[in-house]
């Protein structure tokens, strides 16, 4: 409604200003350019001033074609405002108007959005400005490629040959190449260097450009490096890459031939792979390298290689270099030996064998081109340093596997061997004792012997009752082993029997059946001339069995007739029981200590006496008292060794201790 009511207002106003012939000033401000990489989004800003205010502006955008056609993009007037529908930025445009400042907005720019565009300002009456900015728009190329040219190139051409092309895609504006050998840029000379330079434009308006290096070479050109540098534009700023770096072949005549061993390095031996390697100074593509040994047929190569050589490839190898078209030949030669090891041949040879306490000898030869060294090894020890072994004194420990090891000491891994198994022969001998006593708990018990002797033993199993037991049997390396599983129902022997051509020999188990008992005994000790004290030991019988007697320590003495003996030790008699002393002299300690207490205690009672202290008092009392029965004495005997000792006499009385 407010647009409705004020539009005929504007037209009126217009009408007036026209007719009165009054007309504003309109300044535009536009940047000469605006610069940007392709996809990304462009702002191109129209900064405006008129006397009218911008409230009644009309703001038009307009591009140049490349064709240099203007056409209008954008129309914003002050009721109404849209994009022009028959332009390629229809739907990437858009206006943002903040008073006097007006940005054209184009999303995703391209290559060919590079155009001018045309900001103009119109005012309500006819005032009008415009202001123009070229929009820049930048595509970094690929990398650099180059191919340099696949064959040689003489040095003795009169014309320039191709050296290689190189080529950068895709970039805008178009990138600039140049060429380089080593470190200096390379510029045309007639007759001598000629660089061809093509664009190509592709169908996105990117360019290609391609360049085309050519040149007379010279022999030192075999060691340079060519390259090209491509130069190309980005926002503000000029920025440049490399190619890969190439060489190029060039061909020219030798003037010597050189041929050498390649591998192995140093001394050659027998089953190496020979290699042998030939170059001459030149390289010319006519040429043709023949290597050539003895009467063999020549190998048109720079390379020979022989695998798992002999001595019969020692000799003179020589290297031909052939111009075919100048009929030059040119040659150089090397001397090659082959060094050999025979294979060691051991005299006895295979095994042999030799009586128990006699005298072997054994020789280990190998024939060499070299000087050799030779070791005589038994299990993993070094016997002997000679090609001769001695044997002294023939023992069973002597026998086993001896190896004879020939090396040649100055080329590594030169080596050969041989084996001789020496057989020490004898009677069978026990390796261990032979006899062996054996206790257990179990109900089977595993058994094993092991004898020596040649020819090998043969081990069978025996009991005391004439068992035969049967049990496996291993060969060892000097001699022969057995292990057997015995039931143990009660003690036995066992007998491992060893035999051979020369003896036999027997090893003797006695296999002992422990079985776990504990006693508890009551005894009577009958009391003697000897007196028994704590902590003695005393030896008694049981009544089961009265050729068995038993240990332990007297703890405890009751006046019972009784005593308990628990976790007795069972022991041999070899005289008649009886009641031993232990510790007489803590006993006397002990002694002593009692008589003082019980004289402290009389001469207390004695004191209470006379003061009539103590009840029931009628007269004189004596203070001992009767004498006992002296038919039996009790001691009890306990394995508690805490206790304190007590010593009492026959009649109740205490005892000096007795000395026997």
């Amino acid at each position: 409604m407010v647009l409705r009511d004020t539009a005929p207002l504007l037209v009126g106003l217009v009408l007036f200003f026209h007719t009165l012939g009054v007309w504003s000033t309109v300044e535009v401000n536009m940047e000469d350019k605006v610069e940007l990489f392709a996809g990304e989004t462009a702002q191109i800003t129209c900064m405006f001033t008129t006397d009218e205010g911008p409230g009644g502006t009309t703001i038009q955008w307009f591009y140049v074609s490349r064709s240099g056609e203007k056409q209008r993009i954008y129309n914003k007037e002050p009721m109404q405002e849209a994009a022009e529908t028959s332009t390629p930025f229809k739907d990437r445009i858009s206006l943002n108007v903040n008073g006097t400042t007006a940005v054209l907005i184009i999303r995703k720019v391209g290559v060919k959005d590079e155009v001018e565009f045309i900001c103009v300002i119109r005012t309500l009456t006819d005032g009008t400005g415009e202001g123009r900015t070229k929009l820049k728009v930048f595509v970094p190329p690929d990398l650099p490629s180059i191919d340099g040219v696949p064959t040689g190139i003489s040095d003795n051409e009169e014309n320039p040959s191709k050296i290689g092309s190189c080529e950068v895609k895709n970039g805008y504006p178009r990138p600039n190449i140049t060429w380089y050998r080593n470190t200096t840029p390379l510029r045309n000379a007639p007759g001598q260097l000629d660089m061809l330079t093509t664009v190509t434009s592709e169908s996105s308006g990117l360019f290609s450009v391609k360049s085309e290096l050519k040149m007379i070479v010279k022999k030192e050109d075999k060691d340079a490096k060519f390259y090209c540098e491509v130069v190309y534009f980005v926002p503000g700023a000029t920025r440049m890459t490399e190619s890969p770096h190439i060489n190029i072949t060039v061909y020219y005549l030798p003037t010597a031939v050189d041929i050498w061993v390649e591998s192995p390095k140093g001394k050659i031996k027998e089953g190496d792979t020979l290699e042998l390697r030939c170059e001459d100074n030149g390289n010319y593509p006519s040429s043709v390298i023949t290597i050539k040994h003895s009467d063999d047929v020549p190998i048109e190569n720079t390379i020979m290689k022989r695998s798992n050589v002999t001595r019969s490839d020692s000799g003179v190898y020589e290297c031909i270099f052939e111009d075919i078209y100048n009929f030059k030949e040119i040659s150089g030669s090397t001397n090659v030996f082959v060094n050999y090891l025979d294979p060691a041949v051991i005299t006895p040879k295979d095994s042999t064998v030799v009586m128990e306490g006699e005298e072997l000898k054994a020789s280990c030869n190998a024939l060499s081109s070299l000087q050799t060294a030779t070791t005589w090894v038994k299990n993993e020890e070094v016997v002997s340093k000679n090609n001769i072994l001695v044997i002294k004194n023939a023992t069973f420990d002597m026998a086993g596997m001896y190896m004879c090891v020939v090396t040649v000491p100055e080329i590594e891994g030169m080596e050969t061997s041989g084996t001789l198994r020496v057989n020490v022969k004898g009677p069978p001998k026990i390796v261990g004792p032979d006899f062996q006593e054996v206790e257990t708990y179990e109900t089977t018990v595993n058994l094993s012997c092991s004898f020596r002797g040649f020819p090998v033993p043969t081990i069978i199993w025996t009991t005391a009752d004439g068992k035969i037991l049967k049990a496996p049997q291993t060969v060892t390396e000097d001699g022969a082993q057995s292990v057997v599983t015995v039931n143990v129902v009660s003690s036995v022997t066992a007998f491992c029997n060893a035999s051979n051509d020369l003896g036999t020999k027997v090893a003797v188990f006695n296999i002992k059946a422990i079985i776990n008992t504990t006693l508890t005994t009551t005894i009577t000790i009958t009391p003697s001339t000897n007196t028994t004290f704590l902590n003695d030991t005393v030896t008694h019988t049981t009544p089961t069995n009265p050729t068995t007697f038993f240990t332990d320590t007297v703890t405890h003495i009751t006046s019972t007739t009784k005593t308990t003996l628990s976790n007795d030790t069972v022991k041999t008699p070899t005289k008649s029981p009886n009641i031993k002393k232990e510790s007489k002299g803590f006993v006397i300690a002990v002694i002593i200590i009692c008589i003082l207490l019980l004289a402290v205690l009389g001469s207390v009672l004695y004191f209470l006496y006379k003061k009539g202290r103590i009840c029931g008092r009628s007269g004189k009392q004596d203070l001992t008292k009767g004498k006992s029965s002296k038919d039996n004495i009790v001691v009890e005997m306990k394995s508690d060794n805490t206790e304190e000792a007590v010593l009492l006499g026959v009649n109740g009385e205490k005892q000096p201790p007795n000395d026997q």
